[in-house]
């Protein structure tokens, strides 16, 4: 090999920093995410971290969901949700960095969401508050949501909640109805990754995250006692990748895209069951189309 093409063999390859932990989770459901202040990636899209199961942990034992599918969690503002089955097990956090840079090596938060799990793995015990904590003010008007960079917000039920073709995911929600169902007869969940879904929360309850830059990627609701036998539900949905799902109408349902992307608005309703029910669509638009469109739904 010529001295040319060595000496660009040899410029092609930087010797990264790099550090590995393992963590060791017991069984539940925990969010992985980072700590505030954390330096900017630079061009090559370094610092970063990286998440995967430690050697030797069966995929059946530790579940890891990313927006990346290989499990890179970037510099900053990223999270990871991680689902143990069978704990303790240990889960593998490298660190990726510039040799050239003068910042600390990511630092990251883990926060349990939930405790344990049932037979089926479904439906583990809540134990972190920011999932479903207790009621406050604002969670007693109807729908309250927690939107990514705009905080929480307060609608009737009715109307959107968030907004259609923004690209601002929804972290969370609590629904209130003030007239015709009590919040005894409502519950809902989050789907959180696939096949993830939250456990069951009580009207009024508050169900997702804040402030952990963790999506919902859809909710199931359902009405319950005499209430499901005189109203039903009507819901409509809008993804950040441009999917639209709905009107679906029943004492029970659900929306989630095909495509797992994050809820960014919806609209739900109380329908009377006199009234006539509305067919079932699937449709898909650009994020353009809605911001022409679809604000006045």
């Amino acid at each position: 090999m010529s001295k040319v093409l060595e000496q660009q063999r040899h410029n092609s390859v930087i010797d990264l920093k790099v550090g590995a932990h393992v963590i060791f989770l017991d069984t539940g459901l925990y969010c992985v995410l980072h700590a505030p202040g954390q330096a900017e990636a630079d061009g090559a899209g370094f610092p970063g971290v990286r998440i995967s199961r430690a050697p030797s942990v069966k995929i059946e034992d530790v579940e890891i969901s990313t927006f990346s599918p290989e499990g890179w969690l970037g510099a900053n503002d990223n999270a990871a949700l991680i689902r143990v089955n069978n704990g303790p097990a240990g889960v593998l956090v490298t660190t990726y960095q510039n040799p050239s840079s003068s910042h600390e090596a990511p630092r990251l938060q883990v926060m349990r969401l939930f405790s344990g799990q049932h037979g089926d793995g479904t439906q583990p015990q809540m134990v972190h508050p920011a999932v479903q904590g207790k009621k406050n003010e604002n969670e007693l008007k109807e729908i309250s949501a927690h939107i990514q960079r705009e905080g929480d917000v307060v609608k009737p039920i009715g109307t959107w909640v968030g907004t259609p073709g923004s690209g601002l995911w929804i972290e969370g929600f609590s629904i209130s109805p003030m007239q015709d169902v009590g919040v005894e007869d409502i519950e809902y969940q989050a789907v959180l990754g696939k096949g993830w879904l939250s456990p069951w929360s009580d009207g009024g309850s508050f169900c997702g995250s804040r402030g952990m830059s963790l999506p919902i990627l859809g909710m199931r609701i359902r009405l319950k006692g005499d209430t499901a036998k005189k109203m039903t539900l009507r819901l409509t949905g809008c993804f950040t990748d441009g999917t639209r799902l709905g009107p679906v109408a029943g004492v029970e349902t659900m929306l989630e895209s095909e495509t797992l992307a994050p809820l960014e608005a919806f609209q739900l309703e109380l329908v009377s069951v006199e009234g006539k029910k509305p067919p079932i669509t699937t449709e898909k638009k650009t994020k353009k189309q809605m911001k022409r469109g679809d604000r006045s739904d």
